[in-house]
């Protein structure tokens, strides 16, 4: 098996040269998807109207793939109220045996593909199941290197997502993490559901309100009573738990928007379906009714890597760093990384 791009990370430092995926083959347990004839359970869903989206950039935080804003009609369709928890996706791997990327073994032969010419061969010690587990900072670092919170950790998974000595025991009701966007597919196949475009996501999320910066509207996230979980304080040495939590929150903690969709900012990044091209809002494609994004993706910033959209933010974001609880905000990551801040939610059509 092939190993997770996120472990390149650790080897950024002293490798030359670019790094390259595709999605792959996932040689463990796959469940198919249930067929047509079967009847979704669409309990614990809530049905969102369709409409016009306009959509991208709401402000000055705005990143330049937000724009130009433009407008896409959207579908009705049905849409998890929350994001998929431990306790459901417990279900899904005790019904399937499914394993998640993070727990699969590493091939040195397969991962020697995916790297540049004459990369060598890391330490067997590294090459072990595992993921990405950020851990704060004790003082102020450059917000230009991941490297200084984000450590690759042996054993870390959906159970240990913070590494082989944490569990999720009394954790049941928080989001799933450590998920790569091939796990998310897969649980969306077993349940007869699917992962929402990146328009449907951004529709939901702005839950009827037209050009409001967050799922509530346009009252700052750090005004008034807590509105979402996400970084209060300098990131990433000093988090003040304004909201009551470092990391994770128990679905349903804070306030649905009005679809009735909880979580839609922080908590926990969402995958989505659509490839990430930066300047995808440029082309026609991106007025196209119901658009599924574009064939391929691009990110100037990695440009030999294939990434997936995300979108939310989680208990990471703040305004110093990403702002990732905005409802225009789009990010991109591999379709074979996990980490202990991305989770998902799953959509159907009617």
């Amino acid at each position: 098996m092939k190993a997770p791009l996120y472990i390149f990370i650790l080897f950024l430092f002293f490798l030359n040269g670019c790094l390259h995926t595709e999605p792959r083959e996932n040689k463990a347990s796959i469940p198919s998807a249930p067929k047509e004839s079967s009847v979704v359970s669409k309990k614990g869903m809530v049905q969102i109207p369709g409409g016009t989206l306009s959509m991208g950039g709401d402000n000055d935080q705005a990143d330049l793939n937000e724009f130009p804003k433009h407008e896409v009609e959207v579908a009705s369709f049905w849409m998890d109220e929350t994001e998929v928890t431990n306790a459901q996706f417990a279900v899904f791997v005790k019904g399937t045996n499914y394993l998640t990327v993070a727990e699969r073994a590493i091939s040195w032969e397969d991962l020697k593909k995916e790297v540049p010419p004459n990369t060598p061969k890391p330490p067997d010690s590294l090459l072990q199941p595992g993921a990405l587990v950020f851990k704060p900072t004790d003082q102020p670092v450059s917000l230009n290197n991941p490297g200084a919170w984000w450590h690759w950790t042996i054993g870390a998974n959906w159970r240990h997502p913070e590494g082989p000595k944490s569990n999720i025991r009394d954790k049941m009701d928080h989001p799933v993490t450590q998920i790569a966007w091939e796990d998310a597919t897969a649980y969306a196949a077993w349940s007869g559901k699917r992962l929402p475009t990146e328009a449907e996501w951004e529709w939901a999320s702005r839950g009827g309100l037209e050009n409001a910066v967050y799922p509530w509207g346009d009252e700052d996230v750090n005004a008034g009573a807590p509105k979402a979980n996400f970084w209060q304080g300098m990131f990433p040495y000093e988090n003040k738990k304004t909201d009551g939590y470092f990391t994770t929150a128990p679905v349903k903690s804070f306030p649905p928007n009005a679809y009735g969709l909880y979580d839609m900012a922080g908590n926990v990044w969402e995958w989505c379906n659509d490839w990430f091209d930066f300047d995808f809002y440029k082309n026609e494609g991106a007025k196209k009714s119901n658009t599924k994004g574009p064939a391929k993706g691009y990110n100037p910033y990695m440009p030999h890597q294939q990434e997936k959209i995300i979108r939310g933010g989680s208990f990471l974001c703040n305004d110093d760093y990403c702002s990732g609880y905005r409802n225009s905000r789009r990010m991109g990551s591999s379709v074979d990384t996990g980490l202990n801040h991305t989770g998902f939610r799953c959509v159907v059509d009617p």
